[in-house]
């Protein structure tokens, strides 16, 4: 039978309430499956005693739930909340139309036409949120991860559970490499293929309207041996428009209205080019602070973010993709390693120049001045500094890894207005070349990862 999309008491006689949630920043977990090992035995041996306490506690807390899932690892340990690994013990009393490998099985048959015989994937993750967030974004996660159930490349949600003040989100379990095992062996090739899957998913997830906002490796979960990955993690997501208010961004090319009441750096710009700009004192200012959301991984936010533009679009999740082919072709991961948004828009222009960085915050009616003498006027291309990363000399660089760096441009355009979509980036010559061999013949099969 199907399986209720929310079952919101798994006790009996327990209150129905809102409950709370919001985005985890999933980092590996103590005892990932990825390969790793520890030289130190007796820690392993406690970190191994840490883990089955916390899988304990969490059994005891959350009533009943041992008897539906079979609780085997942590696997991911966030901000916000805890992903476990566990058996679904009900498996078979339900139609599972969000497990891929089932489905496969059914796809490839034998030359008889009968099924090859494959074990059937009976796991999944379950996604602890913890009780000090918000109630509103669950509710946001949740009905987020509901839309996009027909999504390709974008973790369906099975069920969630609510028992008292604890909710939990029910997902399949993938399994995938981590991010820093294969990232520094990934040929361009490599990346064609991994961009090709994430743009699928990210494609989905615009078509939809919705803002992912925390892209980043690890909330993409990428088997290199299968070529093929999922979106994970909406907790930070939200709807295109929901925060959105009259500013700058949606004014008409040339209309300056807002930006010279929003900002005095643009006020002066326009009416008096030859004099210097003037700041009032941070004390007497009386312009209205502004607000916007801020929400996502330091290193990954968007120049709009940074400058706090008060109407983001999904060019920011594009922006988020380009930092992680920035990675890729440098080899250093993380690339930024900024504290804060002052010094993540420095660590821009150390890269993209102190005049680009001026014209961008002007599109948001924001000032930008820095004396740091370091800084170029027009600062580096992408080409120079892959080879400053990789310590390569300029002409050692192939022809694809040219074309990448190309590509990167359009992924990192500071203009969000200008921004490659995922659309375009699926028709680009760079993705579009993926999985074409040497000879040209004919493309890697790839899995399609919606739910039937």
């Amino acid at each position: 039978m199907p399986r209720p999309q929310y079952e919101m008491q798994i006790a009996e006689d327990e209150p129905t309430e809102d409950y709370e949630g919001t985005g985890m920043d999933e980092s590996r977990g103590p005892l990932e499956e990825s390969g790793c090992t520890r030289s130190d035995d007796s820690e392993e041996e406690e970190v191994e005693d840490a883990v089955a306490e916390d899988i304990a506690r969490f059994e005891e807390s959350f009533r009943n739930i041992n008897k539906r899932y079979r609780l085997i690892n942590r696997i991911g340990e966030g901000t916000f909340s805890t992903v476990y690994k566990a058996e679904d013990l009900l498996y078979d009393h339900y139609h599972n139309d969000w497990d891929i490998d089932a489905r496969l099985a059914t796809r490839w048959s034998s030359p008889s036409g009968h099924p090859h015989r494959r074990r059937q994937a009976r796991y999944v993750a379950i996604k602890k949120i913890y009780v000090t967030s918000s109630p509103l974004r669950i509710l946001n996660e949740l009905e987020l991860l509901h839309d996009l159930r027909a999504s390709d490349s974008v973790c369906p949600l099975i069920t969630a559970f609510r028992h008292a003040d604890q909710v939990v989100a029910i997902l399949p379990y993938f399994q995938h490499r981590d991010f820093r095992d294969y990232f520094r062996d990934m040929t361009v090739g490599d990346m064609r293929l991994y961009f090709r899957s994430l743009f699928t998913a990210l494609r989905a997830v615009h078509a939809n309207g919705i803002l992912h906002r925390d892209i980043k490796p690890t909330n993409f979960l990428y088997s290199p041996q299968h070529s093929r990955g999922v979106l994970v993690d909406f907790g930070l997501a939200e709807r295109e428009g929901t925060d959105w208010h009259f500013c700058d961004c949606n004014l008409p090319p040339g209309d300056r209205r807002v930006k010279i009441e929003n900002s005095v750096y643009a006020y002066n710009l326009v009416n008096n080019a030859n004099q210097p700009p003037s700041f009032p004192n941070p004390k007497t200012d009386q312009r209205p602070s502004r607000r916007a959301n801020r929400a996502g991984t330091r290193g990954f936010r968007a120049p709009e973010v940074l400058l706090k533009c008060t109407s983001q679009t999904v060019a920011i999740d594009m922006w988020s993709a380009g930092v992680i082919l920035l990675t890729l072709l440098s080899r250093r991961f993380p690339f930024f390693h900024s504290a804060d948004d002052i010094d993540a828009l420095l660590e821009l222009t150390a890269i993209f120049g102190k005049r680009r960085m001026r014209e961008t915050a002007l599109l948001h009616g924001q000032a930008f001045e820095t004396n740091i003498p370091s800084y170029s006027e027009n600062g580096h291309g992408f080409e120079k500094i892959v080879v400053w990363c990789t310590n390569r000399k300029r002409e050692a660089l192939e022809e694809d890894e040219r074309e990448a760096c190309a590509f990167l441009e359009r992924l990192l355009e500071c203009d969000a207005s200008r921004r490659i979509t995922a659309e375009e980036a699926l028709a680009h010559p760079f993705i579009a070349s993926a999985g074409v061999g040497s000879g040209g013949d004919e493309e890697v099969d790839m899995v399609d990862l919606r739910v039937e």
